[in-house]
């Protein structure tokens, strides 16, 4: 498996000190918030998609894929009501996955909690079905791009509607598209799941729906900075011959990014390390 960093972590360091910091202390690639490089990243011109790939390629480290893909345009939603609103999101949407096919990345992990908030005074079933809607449009333009569109899952302190995997793995079923599967994060697993995380693993992993992961502590700190323990997960991902990308994506920093990223992949490391040693 690939360990990757989410590269907000790093803000406001320039992208190209990102990529040889990461390198530097030993994670395998990053994976890019599109809202780190401009207020309208799907626009990207492809000068500045050549520098970004140039940047990581010098570095020696990959770009495994996006996440948090809807912060900005501002204005974006997959549950308004208001159709136009919708068809701008989807534009949004399938023009980001052009842009991870074109920097060489793999997966795209479609958190956005607040852009698929229920609106006010709708429900949740058809705020839902307006989600289920626009996920499916994109799915096949992700299938021809050759890359893997992630439904996450999220705590339903950060949003109404998809928290468990056993409801993004039905809308993933129900579309049933080759390119769209979900994913764990596993601080927004932790607060909405019933089972651990590794029992999580075990169970979703062998049903080929799982795309992707991203670690985090319960807390919101990274890996090893909290209560959860990691190892059980680890084991769980190796034990299934897990051959994608986890990616480390804190959102509390102490005393800094550069900290917490180096912390995190000192723990990552040490769990793999021990894993093997008792393989």
């Amino acid at each position: 498996m690939k360990i990757a960093l989410c590269n907000e972590i790093l803000q406001p360091m320039p992208f190209a000190g990102q990529c040889e910091f990461a390198k530097a202390v030993g994670y395998d690639g990053m994976e890019l918030a599109p809202f780190t490089f401009s207020d309208e990243p799907h626009l990207m011109i492809p000068a500045e998609r050549t520098a970004i790939r140039r940047a990581a390629r010098e570095a020696g480290i990959d770009i495994t894929g996006l996440h948090w893909l809807l912060l900005t345009p501002r204005g974006l939603s997959i549950t308004s009501a208001d159709e136009a609103v919708r068809r701008r999101t989807i534009e949004v949407m399938l023009r980001l996955i052009e842009l991870c096919h074109d920097l060489g990345g793999s997966v795209l992990v479609h958190g956005s909690p607040a852009q698929r908030a229920v609106p006010p005074g709708d429900t949740r079933e058809a705020a839902l079905a307006r989600a289920r809607e626009c996920l499916a449009t994109v799915a096949d333009h992700a299938y021809a791009a050759g890359v893997t569109y992630c439904i996450e899952p999220l705590a339903p302190s950060e949003t109404q509607i998809i928290n468990t995997l056993a409801e993004a793995a039905a809308i993933v079923d129900e579309i049933g598209s080759p390119a769209l599967r979900t994913m764990i994060d596993t601080s927004a697993a932790g607060r909405a799941e019933e089972e651990s995380i590794a029992a999580l693993v075990d169970r979703w992993l062998p049903t080929g729906r799982l795309g992707h992961i991203q670690v985090n502590d319960r807390n919101r700190r990274g890996p090893g900075e909290g209560d959860d323990r990691f190892v059980p997960f680890f084991a769980a991902l190796k034990r299934h011959g897990y051959g994608g990308v986890v990616a480390v994506e804190p959102f509390k920093y102490a005393p800094n990014g550069q900290a917490t990223a180096a912390r995190a992949i000192g723990y990552i490391r040490g769990i793999l390390e021990s894993l093997d040693g008792h393989g």
